[in-house]
């Protein structure tokens, strides 16, 4: 079985095509720059070949039409004919309370779909785009949502609401939804598989560290708490968001630079974070450059980046009452290994016993970076959501239903 993978985002697609139940990637690639100068296509095959074309690409209906012209092209193609794709799964990043799982699309999970925009509203409009272009394109095929939120609605409800009025979450459903589920459900999984253990018995803490981060605290597979919020500002400190932030804060300053809301929330979402407070980037390559060649604010912003890791960790091995598994993921999850020192190398009361040799330069793969008789177990899992989505698609075709 042909599926294909679709993660629409505001200017760009990432696509997979994977052959199921086999777990293989056949092609997959990247539209970019849509509607934009400058729009590409990066597509690769399953051979090893890259090929890039260039073009206006003016909607992401015309990009998913020139990316599914190239998987049917005789000369890169990986299938002879569109009729060769059996469903497509989609990235959705926002389904409420509405979605706790993933499912079928169809008119009626559109219009559901469309009623969570307003939590979204950067992600799931463009999100929608992909649904809406591929139904038109290939009306009879399935088409799968994937949420990622869905994994955090096992969260119970003391930890996901807001102690603000009551009458705010039942009328606008305003409280905690969570976000990257669709990593921490994956990562905290993969962990167990590789340490050959129940994945529900065990007390887990997944980081998800990229340029947006968040923690999750899944105990005998459930999440039971996670760092982002009703949206992905709350939390940890990322690369260009701010994190937790006393909302006192955010009003003195609308009032002290004389800005409106609309200002505030891109300030707190594209300007803050390592970025804000390093004012150099929110990359952590080139922060961790400056930090060594002596740059006191980009040493300033990693010990803020860590320490706060490191809080959240203690926080839910707490609320867990224990952890078991402690893993890494993400693109710096997986590839910082200064981070992943800096955070676990020194968490001893926990019971970790660190193993900074196999540690040390690991860029992208699985590895245990806990020592043998370590009681909690450290990992590297290179986080696969284009998989997860791709297997969710797959089991709800072949059984109609999806197991969390």
């Amino acid at each position: 079985m042909k599926i294909l993978v679709l993660n629409t985002g505001s200017s760009s697609i990432k696509y997979q095509l994977f052959e199921m139940p086999e777990k293989k990637v056949i092609a997959k690639g990247l539209v970019d720059k849509i509607s934009i100068k400058g729009s590409i296509i990066k597509h690769k095959i399953n051979d090893g070949r890259e090929i890039v074309f260039k073009g206006d690409i003016l909607d992401h209906q015309t990009g998913i039409e020139y990316l599914l012209g190239i998987l049917t092209s005789k000369e890169y193609g990986s299938i002879k004919d569109l009729k060769e794709i059996d469903a497509v799964g989609h990235r959705v990043v926002h389904g409420a309370e509405k979605f706790n799982s993933s499912v079928l699309i169809t008119d009626e999970v559109i219009k559901q779909m469309e009623a969570c925009v307003e939590l979204a509203p950067l992600h799931n409009p463009p999100n929608l785009k992909g649904i809406y272009a591929m139904k038109s394109l290939l009306p009879d095929v399935k088409q799968i949502g994937v949420f990622d939120t869905a994994f955090h609605q096992t969260m119970p409800e003391y930890s996901y609401l807001y102690a603000i009025p009551y009458s705010f979450y039942k009328n606008y459903g305003v409280r905690r939804y969570g976000f990257h589920g669709t990593s921490h459900r994956y990562v905290s999984k993969r962990a167990c598989e590789i340490l050959g253990v129940d994945y529900k018995t065990q007390k887990i803490i997944t980081c998800h560290l990229g340029n947006g981060a968040s923690i999750a605290a899944i105990e005998n597979g459930k999440s039971i708490d996670t760092t982002m919020g009703m949206t992905p500002v709350e939390g940890l400190m990322m690369g260009t968001r701010c994190g937790d932030l006393d909302t006192g804060v955010y009003n003195y300053i609308m009032d002290k630079e004389q800005i409106n809301k609309n200002i505030a929330y891109t300030i707190v979402n594209k300007h803050s974070g390592v970025l804000g407070i390093t004012g150099i980037s929110s990359d952590m390559r080139e922060v961790e450059k400056a930090a060594a060649e002596g740059n006191e604010r980009a040493k300033l912003a990693l010990d803020m980046y860590h320490y706060r890791i490191k809080k959240y960790i203690g926080a839910y091995t707490a609320a867990m009452n224990g952890l078991d598994i402690l893993v890494f993921c993400g693109g710096v999850g997986e590839n910082g290994d200064d981070t992943r020192y800096k955070v676990a190398g020194n968490l001893n009361f926990l019971g970790i016993e660190f193993d900074n040799e196999k540690n040390n330069g690991l860029r992208g793969k699985e590895m245990i970076i806990s020592k043998p008789q370590s009681r909690v177990k450290v990992l590297v899992v290179p986080t696969d959501e284009e998989l997860v989505i791709a297997q969710d698609s797959y089991d709800i075709i072949t059984k109609g239903y999806v197991e969390y």
